[in-house]
């Protein structure tokens, strides 16, 4: 069993923002192989299915970005499923928009969501995929900029570099970690 997690914000207000594309995979994946992502469970929505023959739950943590770790050990522990069995969905600001970054296991690199999970399941071992939506310009509040919306030609970009990271999962899975790095790091528009 495997576990794919999407970090962002519940709520109207963060929908469609730069710190919410972890739930936009999410719903991706949730339609494209019909799983529905709606028991609220774990301080998450959560939905069990099949992807790539490999049974999964598709997690979206509502207990706001910073404190996700919290709903994604509730659900490892519940499920018995360890730390590498683990894919967590995330935005990087260090990316240029559209970019993706998958990693085996690492560092938090600044992303409190990932550093609260990190805490939370006490190991660094998991897998990551990091979704660029844009350098953070100078002159801008960080927080301003990631609680921001796309342009309209932004999020074409975005929605692109999306379903390749929704497409990313599944070669992780049915081919690898490494087929997957392979295939998408830094692949994107510019």
């Amino acid at each position: 069993m495997y576990v794919i997690a999407g970090l962002g914000n519940p709520g109207i207000k963060y929908r469609k923002t730069r710190h919410n594309v972890g739930f936009d995979v999410i719903d991706i994946l949730s339609e494209r192989f019909g799983i529905p992502v709606k028991t609220k469970k774990f301080k998450g929505l959560i939905g069990k299915g099949v992807i790539a023959g490999m049974e999964v739950i598709l997690v979206k943590p509502q207990t706001f970005m910073n404190l996700s770790g919290e709903c994604i050990r509730e659900v490892m522990d519940f499920y018995q499923v360890p730390a590498e069995n683990l894919a967590v969905f995330c935005d990087d600001i260090h990316l240029d928009l559209g970019r993706l970054r998958i990693r085996k296991s690492g560092s938090c690199g600044g992303h409190h969501g990932l550093e609260n999970i990190i805490q939370q399941l006490s190991t660094e071992n998991f897998k990551r995929i990091r979704i660029g939506v844009g350098i953070q310009p100078e002159y801008m509040d960080r927080i301003r900029f990631v609680l921001g919306s796309f342009s309209k030609e932004e999020r074409e970009i975005l929605d692109a570099a999306l379903r390749r990271a929704s497409d990313a999962v599944i070669v992780m899975f049915a081919e690898g970690v490494d087929q997957a790095m392979n295939l998408y790091n830094g692949k994107g528009a510019l």
